[in-house]
């Protein structure tokens, strides 16, 4: 079988996530007789956090970059970030990145658009959701849980990071929150923004309109991999 272009990897971001893009990935070229490519570092989430926190995206694309230098020096043509918070410092970095990123907002807004979505909640890590997503997503109003409410998923997600497994009571509590955003919050969709909350959701066991975040990247990534031609310029966006 043939090799797709090579992916490098941005892996511990965290290990439950990097796992979920590895074997999805490695599923997806072999649905197409291709053999994956890839190459794998790891970074640590408790860094990424602590920029969010100080409010440095500067500090974490600086931290970021090095790696995906040896990311490149091992022969990755294309980089990808299997998470949603270290998009913080998404133009700083793409600035000074040495290889092209694929980008998961641009595939997510493409989705959204699709679906006519305009008021959406974010499921994700605390900075996620308090930020609207950075601010990337336009065209839809970002609908802020109360403060309570944002407590609890981010402690579900830090525990889905401890833990590398979920549990029915979580599955449970999340599902429950995304019922009350909908009937309390008029909000069309759920943006499960945080790749570890597929250890609790998959397309069997999610019973409110919902967008995998992590899926539609994933799908993009299998379309710069195997079909389209190779990006000239990481994104500046």
């Amino acid at each position: 079988m043939s090799k797709g272009r090579c992916l490098g990897l941005m892996g511990g971001l965290g290990v439950g996530a990097t796992i979920h893009y590895y074997r999805e990935l490695a599923l997806a070229h072999a649905a197409r007789s291709r053999t994956l490519d890839i190459v794998i570092t790891h970074l640590e989430t408790s860094r990424v956090f602590a920029y969010v926190q100080a409010a440095d995206p500067e500090g974490m694309a600086a931290y970021l970059n090095p790696y995906l230098h040896r990311l490149k020096a091992a022969g990755a043509e294309l980089a990808v970030i299997p998470a949603v918070t270290p998009l913080y410092c998404t133009r700083e970095l793409a600035a000074i990145s040495p290889l092209p990123l694929i980008n998961m907002v641009h595939a997510i807004a493409a989705e959204l658009a699709v679906r006519s979505a305009r008021r959406v909640a974010i499921f994700g890590t605390r900075y996620v959701i308090e930020s609207g997503f950075y601010g990337l997503l336009e065209h839809v109003e970002c609908i802020r849980p109360e403060p309570g409410e944002i407590d609890s998923i981010h402690a579900i997600y830090e525990e889905l990071l401890r833990d590398g497994r979920g549990s029915e009571q979580q599955h449970h509590t999340l599902t429950a929150l995304a019922q009350t955003l909908r009937a309390r919050d008029a909000v069309d969709i759920i943006l499960i923004a945080g790749t570890d909350l597929s250890l609790i959701f998959n397309e069997s066991n999610t019973p409110f309109p919902h967008l995998d975040c992590a899926a539609v990247h994933l799908a993009a990534i299998t379309r710069a991999l195997l079909d389209d031609p190779p990006p000239n310029h990481p994104s500046p966006h």
